[in-house]
């Protein structure tokens, strides 16, 4: 159904669109907006322009078929989505990752949040004139995005991960390659963008007060992630209600005060360093072993055994064809993502393909309150409000 504003016909006032084809949106959607000069009365989102349909697509493939799909959900951090459907998946079943298999799906969780930020920030920055910011922290994307296409052929869409493990083991020299970067380049591209941007006059004029949310009306909305924290509440799902290997590890949950556009930059901010406090430790714990759990129910076989037995190759085929056919059930399982809580909702017939697959994105809610955000306020701080909640229309029109 297509969005429209009741407007007073003797009131002086005007309807523009705000998208879905303007750079400031960052994505295929829809802001029809009621303006006295500068100012928004009124503000109504329309999604719709980008559905990629990924919760009925899910119901055609199997299990594994379904990983790829994720990736498009926020392609700016498309690992931690690979990760949270896996560990939905194998809450069907009753098996322990090894070690190392879950050392290495944090790594990658970690160094996603660092990537997504990097984008986030740096895209804000650019939508308020700032363009310096821009490469300083795009260069050192495209840093973590080489560690990546080393570890799986890919950069953006990376299928990296595998229920019961991961697509393959860390290549020779890459722990050494990303410790480095840790340790030189990216503390230096972080202090220099807070040099240009963190008590700049005019970035402060920009985002100070912009875009405010109470932390009552963050809570109601359903916010959640940077969004929610820069609003004054402390929940992070890796703290609140720890998966993987999180409350072995030390880390901060940084919190703002005002809920605007300017405690956002400095959640994020504030995280990628907290990111990367977690990558050390990680690194530094790093156990040796296997990547995939031993379990033939969701693990294909060793190649020797596929080439070399008659049982191997069954069930290479069986796997491939049929799927990994959890029992039946249903199982929602969350995980504490770039933009916040992304969790999976999957229904299990017990056959190789999900009855139901459905996505809590952390984009949906906070997209809904963008009205609440903006009304009130400049078409300017409209910008500044949309970068800085970092809606990906991928991941909001699943």
């Amino acid at each position: 159904m297509q969005a429209d504003i009741e407007r007073d016909p003797l009131a002086n006032t005007m309807t523009v669109n705000i998208g879905p084809s303007h750079p400031a949106t960052h994505g295929t959607f829809r802001f029809l907006c009621e303006l006295d000069g500068e100012t928004i009365i009124k503000c109504l989102p329309e999604i719709g322009y980008l559905h990629r349909a990924f919760e009925k697509s899910a119901e055609k493939g199997t299990y594994t078929e379904v990983i790829p799909y994720t990736d498009r959900l926020n392609y700016c951090s498309a690992m931690m989505n690979n990760v949270g459907y896996c560990q939905a998946v194998e809450e069907f079943f009753e098996f322990e990752l090894p070690e190392r298999c879950v050392f290495i799906r944090m790594i990658v969780s970690e160094m996603s949040r660092i990537m997504d930020h990097l984008v986030c920030i740096g895209a804000c920055a650019i939508d308020l004139g700032a363009l310096t910011n821009f490469w300083y922290f795009f260069q050192t994307r495209e840093e973590f995005y080489d560690l990546i296409e080393e570890l799986c052929g890919a950069r953006l869409t990376t299928t990296y991960t595998r229920v019961g493990g991961v697509m393959a083991d860390l290549p020779d020299g890459w722990i050494e390659q990303l410790s480095k970067l840790l340790k030189t380049k990216f503390p230096k591209v972080m202090g220099e963008v807070d040099g240009l941007l963190t008590k700049n006059r005019i970035f402060k004029d920009r985002t100070i007060g912009v875009g405010s949310i109470s932390a009552e009306d963050a809570v109601n909305w359903g916010f959640t992630g940077p969004c929610l924290r820069a609003a004054g509440v402390s929940h992070d799902l890796r703290k609140s209600n720890p998966y993987m290997y999180y409350d072995r590890f030390e880390f901060d949950v940084p919190v703002g005060e005002q809920g605007d556009t300017y405690d956002r930059y400095l959640v994020r901010m504030e995280e990628m360093r907290q990111s990367a406090r977690l990558l050390e430790q990680l690194i530094a714990a790093l156990p040796g072993g296997p990547v995939n759990a031993d379990d033939p129910r969701v693990v294909l076989p060793p190649k020797d055994q596929v080439y070399g037995s008659i049982e191997g190759t069954i069930k290479q085929f069986e796997l491939i064809i049929k799927g990994i056919e959890p029992p039946v059930g249903e199982v929602y399982s969350a995980t504490e993502a770039a933009n916040g809580e992304l969790g999976f909702y999957i229904v299990s017939d017990g056959t190789g393909h999900p009855y139901r697959v459905r996505v809590r994105p952390p984009c949906f809610p906070i997209m809904s309150a963008v009205p609440h955000m903006v009304e009130g306020q400049m078409v300017a701080d409209m910008v500044a409000t949309l970068s800085s909640i970092n809606i990906i229309a991928g991941e909001l029109e699943r």
